[in-house]
């Protein structure tokens, strides 16, 4: 019947049964038991993962020690992990503590947006960390100038706006397709994919989008990332003594393994045109880079190097927090 009326009519229509008013998200788990379980271990991982990195970014901004390229983008690092786990994680807790979990349309569009700009700046923030250590052990009489300050922090705003254009783009192509119901998303956060798969019109251009940008993004940024790290394994190779070579890969051993974690998980659920349901296997990868990943971040990066746990141990020994354990002591 709809496509006898006439085309403004059946426009008119269309648009009136098109947009849903909020998405149900299924969260991990539907069983009781298991969702209280979850949520104290998320909850703990969540609250870690603020610590860690809060701690490192104190620790940074206020040791002179630690104003060096690496540690710059460190921080930029933690600040970002930060806003990241803070834009999936409370809703991953709110779907554990009260599943389903229903969440307005604008509200999952906002989440979007944030999680694709966070997702983009990290991926070209790791690999301006890699290019900094490329640049420290492959032209070392040249790192002052390369890695000077106005270099770096033109690094570190490309990467922050960088994501936010991208998420523009994408978040924008997402929003105005037309969701006709189901509403219901197999995930614990408003994710591409499980949104691609409910939309009731054709996709195929925001797919073009969305593979173009993780072309762009995902796979330009591991790229130079790669190449920086296989500049610095030809380096290595050349070092003449043991001690040398193992100090140069002490410093890139920690970021390659949080490197290969994250690219390889993200660029298998993203850097892809077709559908990708949202199985359980998706969601637990989905954990792993925004949960997972981020915790494990501020200790493979920042607490296990040398010069973070000098000045932890001269934080901790200050006169200050010396005198305030004394206090609390008596008290």
């Amino acid at each position: 019947f709809r496509f006898c009326l006439p085309p403004m009519e059946r426009s008119l229509e269309l648009a009136n049964m098109t947009r849903v008013q909020e998405f149900v998200l299924l969260g991990l788990s539907t069983r009781l038991g298991i969702r209280i379980g979850l949520f104290a271990v998320f909850l703990t991982l969540y609250l870690l993962t603020l610590l860690e990195n809060t701690l490192i970014i104190y620790l940074i901004c206020s040791h002179i020690e630690l104003h060096k390229p690496m540690y710059f983008f460190l921080g930029n690092l933690s600040c970002l992990e930060m806003c990241y786990v803070s834009v999936t994680v409370p809703s991953l807790l709110v779907g554990l503590g009260s599943s389903p979990c229903h969440v307005p349309f604008t509200v999952c569009m906002t989440q979007l947006f944030l999680f694709i700009a966070l997702i983009s700046t990290k991926c070209t923030l790791l690999a301006s960390m890699a290019y900094d250590r490329y640049v420290a052990i492959c032209r070392p009489l040249h790192y002052p100038l390369l890695m000077r300050p106005q270099v770096c922090l033109g690094l570190a705003l490309s990467s922050w706006l960088g994501g936010l254009l991208v998420s523009v783009a994408k978040t924008t192509c997402i929003a105005s397709l037309s969701y006709c119901g189901p509403n219901v998303l197999n995930h614990f956060f408003c994710d591409v994919s499980p949104l691609l798969n409910l939309s009731c019109t054709n996709v195929a251009l925001t797919e073009l989008v969305v593979f173009l940008s993780a072309i762009v993004i995902f796979c330009g940024s591991l790229l130079v990332a790669l190449a920086s790290y296989v500049a610095i394994g030809r380096a290595v190779l050349r070092m003449p003594s043991v001690a040398t070579r193992r100090k140069a890969l002490s410093t890139c051993a920690s970021h390659l393994v949080v490197v290969g974690i994250f690219y390889g998980v993200v660029l298998f659920m993203y850097s892809r045109p077709s559908h990708i349901g949202s199985t359980d296997l998706s969601k637990v990868l989905s954990v792993i880079y925004t949960v997972v990943t981020p915790m494990c971040s501020p200790v493979i990066y920042c607490l296990r190097n040398r010069e973070v746990h000098t000045v932890l141990q001269k934080t901790l020994h200050s006169p200050r927090v010396s005198s305030a354990r004394t206090h609390f002591a008596h008290s």
